[in-house]
Order: C-alpha cells, then structure tokens, then sequence
C-alpha cells in the first residue's frame, strides 16, 4: 500500500504519518529521514525530530538515493520528507527528470510506503529562479505520487483528511 500526506508547513502531517504507519504495520517501522545536515539550525531540527520519535522506529537516514535505502527495507516505510529530498536534488544539481525516474522507480517497490510532502502551492510565486523551480518540481511530483498512492490524506492545523 502507497500512502501520502500532503499539507503545508507545521500542518501535523508528520505526526499524522507516523500515527498512520504506526497502526499499518506489524512491526517497528522504518524512519527514513531525507533531511541533509547544513547548518547548526538544521541540525537542532534533526535533533528534535529524532527525540520526538523515540525509539518507535528504526531511522534511516537518506538524503538522495531513496530506492536504494527503501528496497533494502524488510518493513513499511516512512519517507519524510519527498520535499527536502527534492531540495537535496536540487542541491546536488539533479534534473526534474532524475527526481522523475526515481519516484516513479519507488512507487513501483512492494513495501507498503507512505510519503510526507509540503504542499507548497497556495503561496505568493517566488522572486527568485530557484525557489520557482522547487515549487514547480515540488508540485508535478506530489501529483506523480498522489496518482499512484493507494491513499491521500491532506492536512492542515493537524486535522488528516482523506483526499484519496
């Protein structure tokens, strides 16, 4: 089973997709964290994140080559997040296309997987080329996994409805 989550920014999707996985799964759930350590702010909010989640799943860390780390995986998965996966991408200078095929390869794994992603389409357009880009790419790729997700739930002020 595919699952995704999508809502904006500190919207609960996060705790709402570990709940989720939580109850899907038989055993403890894999955690795989997308999030590239940059900066001392970043590495407070991993440190946060990971006390948050305790010892309820087994973490995974993987900031570009989720196929990989996911088909090594003998349980359900928890990829949060697809949206700084794609800022990692993006970082190391990876096409929309790269990003693409790699999804779609995912998508295509039997483990049951439930995705985060921000939704980040109800803003003001971007000044800046790259922030355009990521709110593009971000966009087209949360359709891509939403059309072949077996469910969609949105959320927003913590409350998950399903969409799908």
């Amino acid at each position: 089973m595919k699952t995704l989550f999508i809502g904006g920014i500190k919207s609960g999707k996060s705790r709402n997709a570990e709940g989720y996985i939580e109850k899907l799964s038989n055993e403890k759930p894999i955690y795989l964290a997308t999030t590239e350590f940059v900066d001392d702010e970043m590495q407070h909010k991993i440190d946060a994140h990971k006390k948050m989640r305790e010892d309820r799943f087994i973490t995974v860390e993987e900031a570009l080559n989720l196929k990989e780390k996911i088909e090594l995986q003998k349980g359900a998965v928890l990829v949060e997040c697809l949206s700084m996966w794609i800022n990692n991408m993006l970082y190391h200078e990876k096409s929309y296309e790269d990003m693409q095929a790699e999804l779609s390869m995912v998508l295509q794994l039997k483990q049951d997987i439930v995705f985060v992603i921000n939704d980040v389409s109800c803003g003001v357009i971007p000044e800046n080329k790259l922030a355009r880009e990521f709110v593009d790419i971000n966009g087209r790729l949360a359709q891509l996994v939403a059309s072949e997700c077996d469910a969609v739930y949105n959320v927003v002020a913590g409350i998950a409805t399903k969409i799908k």
